[in-house]
């Protein structure tokens, strides 16, 4: 699906992506004008080192972030942009940290769906959400784990619920490729690929401290909880990213 962004606050390059350059009071306030200017479907989002590093062997999955509002996720980027042109991003607009506020932010009651997760772990973000903000209803229309035969009654329980937002938690690059593939304005106005947000927010994978999330350095700390899954992500993963961002800025 195709998307006419109008945005005019300023963007920064990662690795030839184009970047939504807010703060958290521009970021807030752009999403929400997304929902009450028009009628077209909004799809975001985010972008690490490690989506980066996918976008530059996975095509299809490049051309599914290009044509989506991008937002930055972490140190790494800042890092990429402060190497390529001396700026870096205003605000570390990650999901984790961004839908939760964002569900403050909106007053005015939604539908918000969820797609994604492990099913306990993902009606645990429900209840959270709900807890902290009540005015909104948080529908889990599917776990993460489903067939490819099962995609047309999803849609259609989807559908059914006449969403607003759209919270899909399948992780990168098979949330944004399923998105681009299948949801539509009928489903939801605004749509996020959140990545392990329903993890975090379920409490099943707990946040680092407030120490390290102020010095941009999660990663480790998520690093030492699951070394095994994650030790590819980040060891290879960062160094991998690094190259990417030197060679693009001095060797293109």
């Amino acid at each position: 699906m195709t998307q006419q962004l109008t945005l005019d606050n300023s963007q920064l390059d990662v690795l030839g992506i184009k970047v939504e350059n807010w703060g958290w009071a521009e970021g807030l306030a752009n999403i929400t004008g997304r929902y009450e200017a028009d009628d077209e479907q909004s799809i975001f989002a985010f972008i690490n080192a490690h989506n980066a590093n996918i976008s530059m062997r996975d095509n299809q999955y490049r051309n599914c972030i290009e044509q989506a509002i991008v937002l930055p996720d972490g140190v790494g980027v800042d890092l990429a942009t402060k190497i390529a042109s001396g700026e870096t991003f205003k605000a570390n607009l990650n999901g984790t940290d961004l839908i939760p506020a964002l569900m403050v932010y909106f007053q005015k009651p939604l539908t918000v769906a969820m797609i994604g997760a492990e099913e306990q772990t993902a009606k645990r973000a429900a209840e959270k959400f709900k807890a902290a903000t009540p005015w909104h209803n948080f529908v889990l229309v599917s776990d993460g784990y489903f067939d490819r035969d099962d995609i047309p009654d999803i849609l259609a329980k989807l559908k059914d619920t006449k969403a607003d937002i759209l919270l899909v938690a399948m992780g990168s690059p098979m949330q944004e490729k399923w998105v681009e593939e299948y949801v539509t304005i009928e489903h939801a106005k605004l749509v996020f690929t959140v990545g392990a947000l329903f993890d975090f927010v379920s409490q099943r994978v707990p946040r680092a401290p407030d120490s390290w999330r102020k010095y941009r350095v999660e990663w480790i700390y998520r690093l030492s909880l699951e070394p095994r899954r994650l030790w590819r992500r980040y060891i290879l993963g960062n160094p991998l990213f690094l190259w990417h961002v030197v060679r693009r800025r001095f060797f293109k």
